[in-house]
């Protein structure tokens, strides 16, 4: 799909200002500018933020009751059970509220629920068990806000509940013993966007009645995993916890690093958010996660690496079903859905959010993903959507078909009946008629435009120093405008990968495009072209370089593709784009060429308004193809010029002819066709050179042929050899090679530049 961009261009004196007074690069500068920062003071705020920024726990309502009543479950021994989440951020946060008592001396446990068993949050049918199993004191984290009739139950039962959760409030509250939520009541504390590990760390802290830092690495992990907005005092906590790990002698920590081939002391939010998280988050997709707990408050390395290669082996097998549902899912797409609807029998509940992901980065429409369950007659699955199309609104409409939802905007979540899938896809497809083609058009949203002067190993660097990046502070998007490739090859075992040196700014630059090899055929040498895509650093054998990473591409003007002298056609057919115009000069080319190429061949038009045109042969003349392009102005020049083979192996000079000549003179009654061959072998001519003599002589009416017979005229007059049409068509042809067959590439794209910019003059002044 074609992109548009939307590059947003900082202002160049609060850049500069920027750069001057923080003594800070080019690229920290505009990224800073783009995320709003007019001034070094404000900047420095953001960028140098203390343990300040930690508010008070205290602040936060409930926290004093809850306090309160985990002090007298703790003096009077009473079983204390924390009722934790499925998710990377519900185990983390189980594990750092268990952490803290355990360390108080609790007699604590915890439960997670099933995702296949008993769905998200609170349930009654564990809340029983509790009560069953002599629980005192029911503590959530990361969930609970939404069980009205469930906390209900478990009060009935004579179970104390404490809520510690971040999630939206329904308009009822549970009416439990305490609730703590950055946002109930709404304002009540300085910071309402923490993560349920967040929450959980700040009973923690009230717990301890001091800082806990030995807990900030599990908040850190949590906070990027949730993708809560990282500013304020989610940022100070994230980088605090990032620095933790680094340094950490955690067996999880150990063994982590050891499945995921990461160095420790290069953890970052990234390494967080893309390698760490997700296996967090497979136990929960594919079984229990509370193994994922177990793993986190491993007392041992062998237990932790257990717990590794169990977390390791749940992704991998993550990711096949995945791919395996994506396959299926992209197979039942209709070209005409603009709100796609698909659903498989079995399709993992756990992970139908990731593929409804997949399919939206693939076709950029909104997307519902559906497993179906035939023996309770429902399908349950995961939505995501786009820009200008209200999820939960639209789904809201139709509420008879969907009983039982909730989301927001840009994701859901959903069961209902299995026969009200097709009415749901209906009707959702009806309302999406209001998006428009812009709308339905995917966009990228580029922070900052760089120059490749500007890029260097030390601005890199100083860019990581900005960090942690995520919500609400997010990674920069960088373009790269005007650069042309000076070399490119596809790397990797498939060859999948593309391997770029771009050039510019009399500098170049490394540029990596992973699973983006079909850009290959889209990229010409000597065109300004643009990129985006991400800085990083590639080290190899000790050496670090500046590299960009690859995301998409954009050509604003023509291309010249060079395609002569390959003659296998299969070898360059498949990169033609297929709106593509092919253009055959002579006739016999269009029937040679008719075989490989199932378009139609057009013969020598005048004027094409395809974009891509592919010009097969040569044409009778240079104003013949200067006219055809000039008129037709195509965006993309393929260039075969496929010849026949002549047979000369040179062009016979003066010599030859008159060397020729005399051996005919000799011979009055020459056998050619008999002697041909001989002859040939005895010059080292080509049997062809000594056919084009004969005819030459022959139109000039210096011989006579007759049955292959070659006799010299006595007394032909003498005529230049160049006045022969043979001759005269041969040169043409040789000068028509010369120019365009075997033109270096940069001549040849010269000559089209030059007919195109003609052509576009000519437009000017018309107007």
């Amino acid at each position: 799909m074609e992109k548009v961009w939307s590059i947003e261009r900082q202002d160049k004196a609060v850049v500069q200002s920027l750069q001057d007074e923080l003594g800070i690069t080019a690229i920290a500068a505009k990224i800073l500018a783009a995320r709003g920062f007019s001034s070094a003071k404000q900047a420095t705020a953001f960028l140098q933020m203390d343990e300040s920024i930690v508010h008070d726990p205290f602040l936060m309502q409930g926290m004093t009751e809850a306090v309160a009543r985990i002090h007298q479950a703790l003096d009077e021994g009473e079983h204390i059970r924390i009722y934790g989440d499925y998710d990377a951020d519900g185990i983390t946060s189980t594990t750092v509220l268990m952490t803290a008592l355990l360390e108080l001396g609790a007699n604590v446990d915890y439960v997670i629920p099933n995702r296949f068993t008993h769905g998200y949050g609170p349930n009654t049918e564990l809340f029983r068990q509790a009560h069953e199993d002599g629980v005192d004191l029911l503590i959530t984290v990361d969930n609970g806000i939404s069980g009205v009739e469930q906390v209900k139950v478990a009060r009935e039962l004579g179970l104390a509940v404490i809520i510690t959760d971040h999630h939206e409030p329904g308009d009822i509250l549970p009416d439990a013993d305490v609730i703590v939520h950055p946002r109930i009541p709404l304002g009540h504390y300085p910071f309402g966007e923490l993560a349920g590990v967040g929450v959980a760390f700040k009973l923690a802290h009230a717990l301890y009645e001091e800082f806990p830092a030995h807990l900030v690495g599990l908040v850190a992990l949590g906070t990027v995993a949730d993708l809560v907005p990282l500013v304020d005092e989610n940022r100070w906590l994230v980088q605090q916890g990032i620095k933790q790990l680094q340094h950490s002698s955690s067996y999880w920590i150990k063994a982590l690093c050891e499945v995921t081939a990461t160095a420790q002391s290069t953890i970052n939010e990234e390494t967080l958010a893309f390698y760490f998280a997700p296996r967090l988050n497979a136990v929960g997709r594919l079984q229990d996660a509370a193994p994922g707990v177990d793993f986190l408050l491993s007392e041992t390395l062998e237990q932790a690496t257990h717990g590794a290669a169990l977390l390791e082996t749940c992704n991998k097998e993550r990711k096949k079903i995945v791919d395996t549902i994506t396959e299926q899912a992209i197979a039942q797409v209709a070209a005409t859905d603009r709100v796609i609807v698909v659903a498989g029998e079995g399709w993992n509940a756990g992970v139908v959010g990731i593929v409804a992901s997949r399919i939206v980065e693939r076709f950029y429409r909104p997307t519902i993903v559906l497993g179906i369950d035939k023996d309770k007659g429902i399908a349950k699955g995961s939505a995501r959507s786009i820009e200008g199309f209200h999820l939960y609104n639209e789904l809201a409409k139709n509420k008879a078909i969907v009983p039982h939802f909730g989301g927001h905007p840009m994701a859901a979540g959903m069961t209902l009946p299995l026969e009200n899938v097709d009415a749901l896809r209906q009707a959702l497809n009806e309302q999406a008629q209001q998006l428009t083609e812009e709308q339905l058009t995917p966009r990228i949203a580029i922070d900052v435009a760089l120059t490749l002067d500007e890029i260097s190993v030390h601005a890199i660097e100083e860019v990581a120093k900005l960090g942690p990046f995520g919500t609400d502070f997010p990674k920069p998007l960088y373009a790269l405008e005007g650069v042309e490739v000076k070399d490119m090859r596809k790397i990797g075992a498939s060859q999948q990968h593309l391997k770029l040196t771009l050039a510019g700014e009399g500098t170049t630059l490394d540029a990596i495009g992973f699973s983006q090899a079909e850009m290959y055929d889209n990229i010409t040498y000597g065109t300004p072209m643009s990129f985006v895509g991400d800085l990083q650093l590639n080290e190899w054998q000790g050496n670090v370089k500046p590299q960009f990473l690859l995301k998409d591409m954009q050509v604003n003007t023509w291309q010249l593709f060079d395609v002569r002298g390959i003659r296998q056609v299969g070898r360059w057919l498949n990169a033609v784009p297929t709106d593509a115009v092919y253009i055959a000069f002579n006739e016999a080319t269009r029937v040679y060429f008719s075989t490989f190429i199932t378009a139609s061949i057009e013969l020598a038009p005048t004027q094409v308004t395809a974009k891509t045109v592919v010009l097969l042969d040569l044409p009778q003349s240079e104003a013949q193809l200067a006219a055809l392009i000039m008129q037709s102005q195509p965006q993309r020049i393929y260039v075969h010029f496929h010849t026949e083979a002549s047979g000369f192996t040179r062009p016979p000079t003066r010599e030859d002819f008159g060397w020729y000549y005399k051996f005919l003179a000799k011979r009055p009654d020459f056998a050619l066709q008999q002697h041909i061959e001989q002859l040939a072998a005895h010059k080292g001519w080509a049997v062809n050179t000594i056919k084009f003599m004969t005819r030459v002589f022959f139109e000039l009416g210096f011989v006579k042929i007759d049955n292959e017979r070659v006799t010299v005229v006595q007394g032909a007059p003498k005529t230049p050899l160049t006045s022969a049409p043979s001759y005269q068509q041969r040169s043409a042809q040789i000068e028509m090679e010369q120019q365009f067959v075997y033109a270096p590439y940069a001549q040849l794209k010269q000559w089209f530049d030059e007919r195109l910019q003609s052509a576009c003059a000519e437009e000017e002044t018309a107007k």
